[in-house]
């Protein structure tokens, strides 16, 4: 067996010594003094969480509803796009005219790769760090779709806007424990460093992400 993972290994049996047999995690109560619950709604909620998106390097946009159809034409206009990927139930008003469009009806790795991006919409908006959550629900189709094209173009209600990550978790649990969705947790562009500390752009989703904050 490898070093490295022997003493991982080693690590972890040390930190468990001290459990009694037969414990499990909810026989020990965890002390929750954290904030729960942050600001209600409101347009100072929404603009909080428009700068925290930007500052990750994402485009962002503060647009009517009544406006939506025509921001996301503009949008694929400004980026070039002609074979956008969208999820199955994507409303049909916000598809953009003279555009190929690439429904996820199980669209291959190579298909996803070759369109020029994707636009979907989310599950919750975390102001308190500006991170977009997809849980594969409504308007948000397969995981895959938002990881594979090179641009994502994302729409987000203000009433999916909550202030305090813990609100947001909160709001999962349905997802996580009854549907067993898998949750994406999206803060700007993907972006990573290499052992010298040199962005990389672009190595596990979108180099590009531009938001549409719908009010």
């Amino acid at each position: 067996m490898d070093p490295g993972r022997n003493e991982i290994l080693r690590r972890v049996r040390a930190a468990l010594r001290d459990i009694p047999p037969g414990e499990q995690p909810d026989d020990v109560p965890v002390a929750r003094t954290y904030r729960q619950t942050g600001a209600p709604h409101s347009p100072e909620l929404v603009a909080r969480f428009a700068e925290r998106v930007a500052e990750y390097k994402a485009t962002v946009h503060q647009i009517g509803a009544e406006a939506l159809p025509s921001a996301i034409a503009a949008a694929c206009a400004r980026r070039g796009v002609r074979r956008l990927v969208v999820p199955p139930d994507l409303p049909a008003a916000w598809v953009p005219a003279g555009i190929e469009l690439l429904r996820d009806d199980r669209l291959s790795n190579e298909q996803l790769e070759a369109s020029d991006g994707v636009l979907t919409g989310c599950a919750w908006g975390i102001a308190q760090t500006g991170t977009i959550i997809l849980d594969a629900g409504q308007y948000q189709g397969r995981r895959i779709i938002t990881l594979l094209p090179d641009y994502h173009l994302c729409v987000v209600r203000a009433e999916q806007i909550v202030d305090l990550v813990p609100e947001a978790v909160a709001r999962l649990a349905p997802t996580v424990r009854a549907a067993r969705r898998p949750i994406t947790l999206i803060s700007g562009p993907s972006a990573t460093s290499d052992i010298e500390l040199n962005r990389v752009e672009g190595v596990h989703g979108p180099r590009t992400l531009e938001v549409l904050i719908v009010a």
